[in-house]
């Protein structure tokens, strides 16, 4: 009795693409025509088993570890304007890097996943088009009174946000507790805003942070 081929990787291998050098986890598996095929980091597109490796494959000489230093701008809770939507004000819920390597050519993109403070539509922005308003600690006043009115967010000053931190560097938190208590602000300001007002959205980014609490805890 024949055997049913069994896929290469699974939902949630670290994986190389070796076309480009780049490493991402494989986030979905289908089969086409009978071939196996996976999609890596949520992006468009599939890949077949050839065109992967299992990161710990991959044969790296000393001299092909590249190390990069990343600066962040932004960090969670911060409150930004986004290009484009100059009258909606969101606030960061996630952010992740992509490294882009070619033959002549090399840079790395920072994604920033945020969410409408209005009615917590769900919006992914590059950092170039980002602007900052107000910083996490600022924010969670500013929420407070969003509780208290619910268009309160139209009658705060943007702009007098906007040139105060214009002025003045904002410390960016690299320590993972800071980072889960920056989480754990966000979460609760969601809870009292879907406790205050129902609207299911605001579940929605309690999920999406309550996610990222649990795979920063799992880390050793």
């Amino acid at each position: 009795m024949a055997r049913k081929k069994q896929p290469k990787y699974n939902v949630g291998d670290i994986v190389v693409i070796t076309l480009y050098g780049t490493v991402g986890k494989i986030t979905n598996m289908k089969i086409l025509d009978g071939v196996y095929v996976y999609e890596v980091n949520n992006h468009d597109g599939f890949y077949v088993e050839q065109t992967l490796q299992h990161v710990t494959e991959q044969d790296m000489k000393k001299g092909d570890t590249e190390w990069i230093e990343l600066n962040y701008n932004f960090t969670f809770g911060d409150l930004v304007q986004v290009t484009g939507y100059d009258k909606d004000v969101f606030r960061i819920v996630g952010f992740r890097t992509e490294v882009w390597r070619y033959k002549n050519d090399a840079w790395e993109d920072t994604i920033y996943e945020l969410s409408r403070i209005t009615d917590g539509e769900w919006l992914e922005a590059d950092e170039s088009d980002l602007t900052l308003l107000a910083n996490a600690q600022t924010a969670n006043a500013i929420l407070k009174k969003l509780k208290q009115d619910k268009a309160g967010m139209n009658k705060l000053d943007l702009g007098k946000l906007k040139s105060i931190n214009n002025s003045k560097k904002v410390s960016v938190k690299t320590n993972r507790q800071e980072i889960i208590d920056g989480l754990l602000d966000i979460y609760n300001d969601y809870q009292l805003l879907f406790d205050t007002f129902k609207d299911e959205e605001y579940k929605i980014v309690m999920d999406v942070v309550h996610n990222y609490l649990v795979k920063l805890t799992e880390k050793k």
